[in-house]
């Protein structure tokens, strides 16, 4: 189980969100809400343990996830809106980077099939910087199909992708939560999933 306590954003002298509370419990997921500037992002930041909160505690399993970063790490799988793909490699070599990266590792079949599964066939070996917005979005999202991640934290997921990848993404999804995994993710578009909780900032 995720359990947030007393969480508080700021950025310069805004606060973005404060005394933020909220639990996931496996297989469950929940909706980051707001308008653009809320701090939807942040948050998912911060519980990600890429930032640092003004105060409150993110725990998991009850333990602070700053104590055990090697073991939270290990369970969490976080999609970031601004995903981080090097211009000069090509699909396959940026999914091996990156799994590698986490200390987990993937069978050349296993990522071509990843990738010809969101739609990339023919352009697993084409440099990132010529693939589209919505080409490099799947590409980010085939590591679902690759690396393990009890809690998937996911900033806009369905952000240029076609109804046929949308369509996979949502799958992928239910598919997490019904084999016990748990799901954060924000979406300006209406999320295609059934039951799930939302929090608004």
């Amino acid at each position: 189980m995720l359990s947030v306590t007393q969480l508080t954003c700021q950025r310069g002298e805004r606060v973005l969100f404060q005394d933020l509370h909220f639990e996931l419990p496996d297989a469950h997921w929940l909706q980051i809400a707001g308008a653009n500037g809320a701090g939807k992002t942040s948050l998912l930041r911060i519980l990600a343990g890429l930032t640092e909160p003004v105060q409150g505690t993110v725990l998991w399993n009850g333990v602070e996830i700053r104590t055990e970063r090697s073991l939270w790490h290990r369970d969490l799988l976080y999609v970031g809106h601004q995903g981080a793909l090097k211009e000069e490699l090509n699909p396959e070599e940026n999914l091996f980077f990156s799994l590698g990266l986490e200390g987990f590792g993937a069978s050349p079949t296993a990522v071509r099939a990843a990738l010809q599964q969101f739609g990339l066939q023919g352009r697993e070996h084409l440099p990132v910087r010529y693939l589209s917005a919505g080409q490099r979005r799947r590409v980010l999202l085939s590591r679902l199909l690759l690396r393990p991640g009890r809690l998937w934290i996911l900033d806009e997921p369905f952000t240029a992708l076609d109804v046929h990848a949308s369509q996979l993404m949502t799958q992928q999804i239910q598919h997490h939560l019904h084999q016990g995994g748990s799901a954060i993710l924000t979406s300006h578009q209406p999320i295609p999933l059934s039951g799930g909780s939302c929090l608004t900032l």
